[in-house]
């Protein structure tokens, strides 16, 4: 690419570690072979890639850390890290019925590339990426009804303390029917349940002006509301960081991985479509940062989208058209 990518800009420029923020990337796609992700996105990238399993490929030499290239199923994932024995009648079944579930999986199950966490400054790279893999042939969810493929954020956090937690949790739910409309998720995702909001009643008790928990009550309350991973925003995996015993307590799912960021689920994937970008997911996001970046806008977005939920016939286009007009940072 000879041009680079305007990302917006986040309010919050350092992590909780008083280091610049990092930020880990998970795209998934159809319609190219694992080899053939993974020699693009190591040539691309000038780092050596070597088979770390039959459906996993690490990409190593960058200092962020590892990419991966996967096929996003873990059970042949898993198969495919076993070794077979070419006289064993019992892994002889067993190759075969992973052969089977390859074969099926290929029609269904997307690649992923995960990226390590990266600075600001990488998501160019990024952005180059996508479009080499989109003139190399990758398809995205509205190519076909079979799929249901995301573009997933992993922001890091800005700070540990619940005050800020907070903010940026009440900023999305009051900016997810904008975003969800923004995203033109299409139809078969909209379908699926990985994607679902926060349930009504968790989104009324944090918007309560008067609500200011403690770190573990927070967490307490979103576990009460949310023991799946299956949220537009994802807050398992930070909340297993900041507190792992508290949220295993809840859920053994092995799934949810510890790490110190959201995890942005909501983006669909439309790498085939030529005005598609990351920089449509990324600014949405840095929308959610910069309302809650604001407290007072964002206590008085809190109380006009309260107000909204509580009228009879409201629509959920009149309430995106208020964010349009009043709560984004332009």
């Amino acid at each position: 690419m000879s041009s680079k990518t305007a990302f917006k800009t986040l309010p919050w420029q350092t992590s909780h570690r008083e280091k610049p923020r990092r930020f880990g990337i998970e795209i998934e796609f159809s319609g190219l072979e694992l080899h053939d992700v993974q020699q693009l996105v190591a040539t691309h990238l000038s780092l050596s890639a070597e088979e770390s399993g039959r459906y996993r490929y690490k990409i190593s030499g960058d200092p962020a850390g590892d990419w991966l290239v996967e096929l996003d199923f873990q059970l042949l994932a898993k198969m495919g890290e076993q070794k077979f024995k070419a006289d064993s009648i019992t892994d002889n079944v067993q190759e075969s019925l992973e052969s089977m579930l390859a074969a099926v999986a290929k029609q269904l199950v997307p690649v992923e590339l995960v990226t390590p966490p990266l600075s600001f400054a990488q998501l160019n790279t990024v952005a180059e990426l996508i479009a080499k893999l989109r003139e190399a042939g990758a398809k995205g969810s509205s190519e076909s009804l079979r799929y249901a493929f995301g573009l997933q954020l992993n922001p890091e956090i800005p700070a540990a303390d619940e005050n800020v937690l907070l903010r940026i949790i009440q900023a999305f739910v009051c900016l997810q029917p904008w975003l969800r409309q923004r995203e033109n998720i299409d139809f078969i995702r909209n379908l699926t349940s990985y994607i679902e909001p926060y349930p009504t009643a968790y989104q009324q008790k944090i918007l309560d002006k008067n609500y200011q928990p403690s770190l573990a009550k927070l967490i307490d309350d979103y576990l009460e509301f949310n023991p799946s991973r299956n949220r537009a925003l994802d807050c398992l995996p930070l909340f297993l960081h900041l507190d792992k015993e508290r949220v295993r307590a809840v859920t053994d799912n092995k799934l949810i991985k510890a790490r110190p960021a959201f995890h942005y689920r909501l983006p669909s994937c439309e790498i085939h479509q030529a005005d598609w970008s990351l920089q449509r997911a990324w600014d949405g996001w840095a929308q959610v940062e910069m309302l809650a970046y604001d407290q007072k806008r964002l206590q008085q977005c809190m109380a006009a989208y309260q107000h909204y939920m509580a009228k009879i016939g409201s629509s959920k286009k009149s309430w995106v058209s208020e964010v349009e007009q009043q709560w984004l940072n332009l």
